[in-house]
C-alpha cells in the first residue's frame, strides 16, 4: 500500500464512516439495509453508492406496472431511492452508468452497448475513486466474484469496488479525484447464506407456516457459496426499517410477495444477524466478529 491517509494512521478523526457499494438502485434495501440503519443509528456516517439508474429492470410490483411508469422508469426508481435513503437516514451518490440489463437465453444476447458492465475497469471505477477519496469510508462493502447472483451489473459493482478499495490510496493512481484515502476493511455482503436460509426455513415450518425458502436451498446445494461468513452484525431492531426501504422500492417490491412471507419475529428469533466475509482489512481483527469497525474504532478519535 501507499504512503496515503489510512482509515486512522495514529488516530482519525471521527465519526466511523461506512460505505455499501451497489448495482442497482433497490439493492442497498434488499442486502445489508438493517446493519446500515443501526450503524446510523449508532452515529456513524453512511453512505450507499448506486451504480446505476436501474432503467433495464422490470417491474416486478403487478400494482405498479402501468404504462406511464414503463415510460419514464429512470425517473421514477431515482424516486424511490430517495425515499428509500430517507428512510435508512444515508447519504447516497449515483456513478451515473447505464443498468445492463440481465441477459437471458440460450445463449444468452449481447449486452447493450455502453451499459454499466461493458465500461472499461479504469472508467467505471474513476468515479467511484472520486467519491471514496471525498467521502473517505473506513468500512467498504460490495458483493463477492459472482456478484451474489450473476447479473452483469452485480459483477461489475465487484470489480470497481475492489478496484477503488485498493487503488484510493494510491497517489499516483486516478489523478485528479481528490486527496488519496485508503480504506481499512472490505466487506462482501452474505445475506443470503445457506446457514441463515435453512434457520429461517426451519423456522417457518415450527411455526406452522408455509415456508418459501425451499427452492432457494436446493439451488444453493447445486451452487454453495465459495465465501465463509466471517461477520454477523447484530441489527433485528432495524428489520422493520429494512422494510419500510424495500417498499420504497414500489416498482421492484410486491408487498404481497417474497420478501415479507417471513414475519419479523420469526426472523428476529430464527436468525437477528446479517452477515458478511470479510475480503480485506488492514487491521488487526479477531474472527468471528460482530461489528464491521472491529480494529477500526480503535484507530478513531470519536
Amino acid at each position: 500500500m501507499s504512503d496515503a491517509p489510512i482509515g486512522g494512521s495514529s488516530c482519525d478523526d471521527g465519526p466511523l464512516r461506512l460505505m455499501a457499494v451497489h448495482a442497482h438502485p433497490d439493492d442497498e434495501s434488499s442486502k445489508g439495509a438493517a446493519t446500515m440503519a443501526r450503524y446510523v443509528a449508532d452515529g456513524a456516517e453512511v453512505m450507499v453508492v448506486t451504480c446505476t439508474g436501474g432503467e433495464r429492470g422490470d417491474i416486478l410490483n403487478p400494482a405498479m406496472d402501468r404504462p406511464e411508469i414503463k415510460a419514464d422508469i429512470a425517473a421514477v426508481r431515482q424516486e424511490e431511492m430517495a425515499r428509500a435513503r430517507d428512510i435508512l437516514g444515508v447519504r447516497q451518490e449515483w456513478l451515473g452508468f447505464v443498468d445492463s440489463g440481465f441477459p437471458e437465453g440460450d445463449p444468452p444476447p449481447p449486452l447493450p452497448e455502453g451499459c454499466f458492465a461493458l465500461q472499461p475497469l479504469q472508467t467505471a471505477a474513476e468515479p467511484l475513486v472520486r467519491i471514496v477519496r471525498e467521502f473517505r469510508p473506513h468500512v467498504m462493502l460490495t458483493y463477492d466474484e459472482r456478484g451474489g447472483y450473476p447479473h452483469p451489473d452485480h459483477v461489475m459493482c465487484h470489480r470497481v469496488s475492489v478496484e477503488a478499495f485498493e487503488a484510493a490510496g494510491d497517489p499516483d493512481r486516478y489523478p485528479g479525484t481528490g486527496e488519496p484515502w485508503q480504506p481499512l476493511k472490505l466487506y462482501y455482503h452474505m445475506t443470503f447464506n445457506q446457514e441463515r436460509l435453512e434457520a429461517l426455513h426451519a423456522a417457518m415450518e415450527k411455526a406452522g407456516l408455509e415456508s418459501p425458502y425451499g427452492d432457494w436451498l436446493k439451488r444453493l446445494e447445486d451452487a454453495p457459496s465459495p465465501w465463509t461468513v466471517t461477520t454477523r452484525v447484530p441489527c433485528a431492531d432495524f428489520f422493520e426499517t429494512r422494510d419500510k426501504a424495500l417498499l420504497a422500492h414500489a416498482t421492484q417490491i410486491d408487498p404481497n410477495g417474497f420478501w415479507f412471507k417471513c414475519p419479523l419475529d420469526v426472523q428476529r428469533e430464527a436468525w437477528p444477524t446479517e452477515d458478511y466475509h470479510l475480503a480485506r482489512s488492514l487491521v488487526d481483527t479477531e474472527l468471528p466478529e460482530d461489528d464491521l469497525f472491529a480494529g477500526v474504532r480503535e484507530k478513531v478519535c470519536l
